[in-house]
Order: structure tokens, then C-alpha cells, then sequence
């Protein structure tokens, strides 16, 4: 059963500090209802439920990092709460529904967060912040403008995914190819990309110089200086019709019509990018530092570059990412504040997810430490680090109603342009005919 708030020393010091910080005007959260008498004799531990979807072998190392958490901190104790992907976010809503705080988690990995800070299931953290002076601007830039709701932090994203180029060194080693530079353009890729495509006497493609999900189709948009909405936060109209962005979506649909690169769902049915990378059926992908692990582990020869940007445009990179959040109905705030911290502190959480190769961290500290200046591949880190930097919002909307529009409007418009089915400024005028019609039948601008 959870305890009601810390036990012992620890929570007496933490109550005289939570006094102190009152007096001197700081905002503070409501003091969590007292324990039992006989709990708080036993001086137990304060118990938190931790939240987060994934694999048997992805609970296998958050359970790694929470013995990490409980060896450093014996006054709390974790409780995880693992679910598949495809069933995560219904379950986890249904907890919150019952408003049973007993089995609502106190700690959870969440996406979109501003969805669910709208819907108040989410904890505000901003007074945590303040009174704890927890470090804002060791994050990427951008990136917890992915996890605020009118202006106020509900989360801190765990990692940032930083897309680079990932090439294999013996593909461009056989077609003559240099490898690509740090400050390499479109038209250099386009070079690059020619040669690197084989195709058989019918003219169909038999080795693609690039293997590409549909859903990066933001970073060429961006790069030139387009972009999906006017305003990520309260858009009133879509500019994918913008010269700049139709531009954009044209240079990446130009890729699979010429056979350079593949079409989203024929990448799907072979296994996704990390499997024709694999094979050498594709000479790159355009992805984050996911796939690191998985090369290293097969041996392949490789390397990452930033990606290529427009001669006259900008290096760009999407600021967003999964968050740890808390919950509103939470009966132990200060003991799950307590975990969110370590868990986004360098030498805790960050650290320890780095150094296991699980993800690019949301700090920079980390990035640029030890934990991800490794010895390992890829070589060329600083690549990532180029790419991370530039973040900035433009991949998607910080609004409650922005999962909708993008999966009901946006994606299947895409998607239609990616298979040829129609033409990209047929097809981006339609989608923002629909965009529009959404905004304004969801009251935006607000």
C-alpha cells in the first residue's frame, strides 16, 4: 500500500524547507495527508508507482535504473507499471478515469503532454522547479516547449530525437563516393545520391541510395524555411501551401519518383530502415540515435553526418520527445518529484539510459560527457550534437488537439504524396484546405 508522504528525518527537513520557502513568497504545492502512526514509526518507505510502456527487455532496464533510484534514495521505494505500446495509453487512461489514487501512477512516460496536462490528469511542475532550482537550460533548445501547457512545464522529456544521416562506409567506398561532409547541401546529396543508386535493366531501383520514414519529412520542410502551422502553440492557419514548404516536401517526394530513395510503405513491408541498412539494399538512412546499438552489434561499417540542408537554408532539427510526468491525483508529489528529478539529473537517470545506448539525452550536459563520448560507433558524434542543436519547433503542434489533426488530416495527406498517388501541391493544398477547417472548428485561434 502507499504511504502518504516520506518517513523519518528526511521528510521533517524537507517540511521545514517547504516552511522556510512559503515565507519567502515561493509557490508551493499542498503537503501531501499524513501517514499512520504505526507506518510512521516503522519508518517504511514511501512507495510510487512508475509508469511506462515497452518490451520485456526495455522494463528490464528501467527496472536497472529504478534499483539505480532506490540504492541512492532508501526512503522511497518504485513500483513499476509496464504495458505494451498497443495497449499503454487506453490503460493508463482508464486509471486516470477511475480517480482512484490508490492505482493511478505517480510517475509516467507520456505523449503528447500537452494533451493530457489539458485534460488535468498532469501536475504542474513549475512550483517543483522553482523551489528545488532544478536547471532548465541545460536542455536542448526547444525542447520543453514539447512538454508545456499554457506556458507552465508538465514534463521533461527524456531524450531529443536528433536525425543524422547514417551512411555506409563500404557502399560509398564501391561507388566512388565521397563521404559526406558537416556542411554538405541538398545538391551534394543529390550527387551522392545518383551514384549510389542501382538500378537493373528495366529500370527499377535494386539498391537505394536512401531509406527514409515518411514522418521526416519535416526536417526538409524546415530546413528551407517552411513549416506545418503559422503557430505551434495557437495556430490559425496551416503553411504548407508556403513556396518554401511545398519546396521542401517536393525535394523528398523527388527522391522516390527518380528511385533514389524509397517510398515509406514499400520501407515498411522490407523490414523497416534498420533492416535494408542492414542488408545493403539502402546506402543511408535519415533517423535518430535509436539504431546505434543494433549496427554496433551486427558489425556494420558505418558512420553518421548531419544531414544535408538547402544551399540557402538552415540546419533544423524537431524539438520533442516522450516525457516523464506526474500525476495530479499523485498521494506521494514530493517523493515522485524526488524520482522525476534524479531521473532527468546528470549522473542519474540521463546518465545511465545514455551509457546503455538506449537514447540521445534531453541534457547537453550528458551529451557532451563520457556517457556519450564513447569510444563506440559511430565516429563522428559531434554530428549528433550539431543536429540537436539546431532544435527548434516546427515538427508538429504544442496543443491539446494537435494528435488528431495530425493523424486524421495531416499524415494521410502525406501519405498520399509519399505513394504518388497525387501531386505535392495538389496534395499539401488539400491537406491545409482541411487543416484550416480544423483549426476553426476547434475554436483557434484561442
Amino acid at each position: 500500500m502507499k504511504l502518504k508522504r516520506m518517513m523519518g528525518i528526511g521528510a521533517l527537513v524537507l517540511m521545514m524547507a517547504l516552511v522556510l520557502s512559503a515565507c519567502t513568497g515561493v509557490a508551493q504545492q499542498p503537503a501531501a495527508p499524513a501517514a499512520s502512526g504505526e507506518q510512521a514509526m516503522a519508518g517504511e518507505p514511501a512507495v510510487i508507482t512508475w509508469a511506462f510502456w515497452g518490451s520485456p527487455e526495455e522494463a528490464a532496464s528501467h527496472q536497472r535504473v529504478a534499483d539505480a533510484f532506490m540504492a541512492e534514495h532508501p526512503e522511497i521505494q518504485i513500483e513499476v507499471w509496464n504495458q505494451p505500446w498497443d495497449d499503454y495509453f487506453t490503460k493508463i487512461q482508464a486509471l486516470w478515469a477511475s480517480g482512484d489514487s490508490k492505482v493511478i501512477p505517480d510517475v509516467a512516460f507520456l505523449w503528447p503532454t500537452p494533451r493530457y496536462a489539458a485534460e488535468g490528469v498532469l501536475e504542474n511542475l513549475d512550483p517543483y522547479i522553482e523551489a528545488s532550482g532544478y536547471n532548465l537550460d541545460d536542455y536542448w533548445p526547444g525542447l520543453l516547449e514539447s512538454a508545456k501547457f499554457e506556458g507552465s512545464v508538465y514534463g521533461f522529456p527524456r531524450d531529443i530525437e536528433a536525425n543524422v544521416i547514417y551512411y555506409n562506409k563500404d557502399m560509398f567506398d564501391a561507388a566512388g563516393v565521397a563521404y559526406p561532409s558537416d556542411d554538405w547541401t541538398w545538391d551534394d546529396f543529390l550527387a551522392a545520391a545518383e551514384a549510389l543508386t542501382q538500378k537493373d535493366a528495366n529500370g527499377m531501383t535494386t539498391v537505394y541510395a536512401l531509406a527514409a520514414e515518411g514522418g521526416k519529412w519535416t526536417k526538409w520542410v524546415n530546413q528551407n524555411g517552411g513549416g506545418i502551422l503559422d503557430d505551434y502553440t495557437n495556430p490559425s492557419t496551416c503553411r504548407l501551401t508556403d513556396p518554401a514548404s511545398v519546396a521542401g516536401v517536393q525535394f523528398f517526394a523527388d527522391l522516390m519518383e527518380q528511385g533514389y530513395a524509397m517510398r515509406p510503405a514499400d520501407l515498411n513491408q522490407a523490414g523497416g530502415d534498420a533492416g535494408v541498412f542492414s542488408s545493403g539494399q539502402a546506402a543511408m538512412i535519415l533517423q535518430n540515435t535509436s539504431r546505434v546499438s543494433a549496427f554496433n552489434a551486427v558489425g556494420i561499417n558505418y558512420d553518421v553526418a548531419p544531414a544535408p540542408t538547402p544551399a540557402d537554408g538552415k540546419r533544423w532539427n524537431g524539438a520533442g520527445g516522450a516525457a516523464w510526468v506526474m500525476s495530479s491525483s499523485s498521494d506521494n508529489k514530493d517523493a515522485a518529484w524526488t524520482f522525476i528529478q534524479w531521473l532527468q539529473s546528470d549522473g542519474g537517470g540521463q546518465t545511465l539510459y545514455t551509457e546503455a545506448g538506449e537514447i540521445f539525452p534531453a541534457l547537453q550536459s550528458v551529451a557532451n560527457s563520457p556517457a556519450f563520448m564513447t569510444d563506440q560507433p559511430p565516429a563522428n558524434k559531434q554530428a549528433i550534437i550539431t543536429e540537436a542543436a539546431a532544435s527548434d519547433v516546427g515538427g508538429f503542434g504544442y496543443f491539446p488537439e494537435w494528435g488528431e489533426l495530425s493523424g486524421s488530416i495531416i499524415e494521410p495527406g502525406m501519405e498520399a504524396i509519399w505513394a504518388g498517388e497525387v501531386d505535392v501541391e495538389s496534395g499539401l493544398a488539400d491537406i491545409c484546405t482541411q487543416v484550416d477547417q480544423f483549426l476553426a472548428d476547434n475554436g483557434y485561434p484561442k
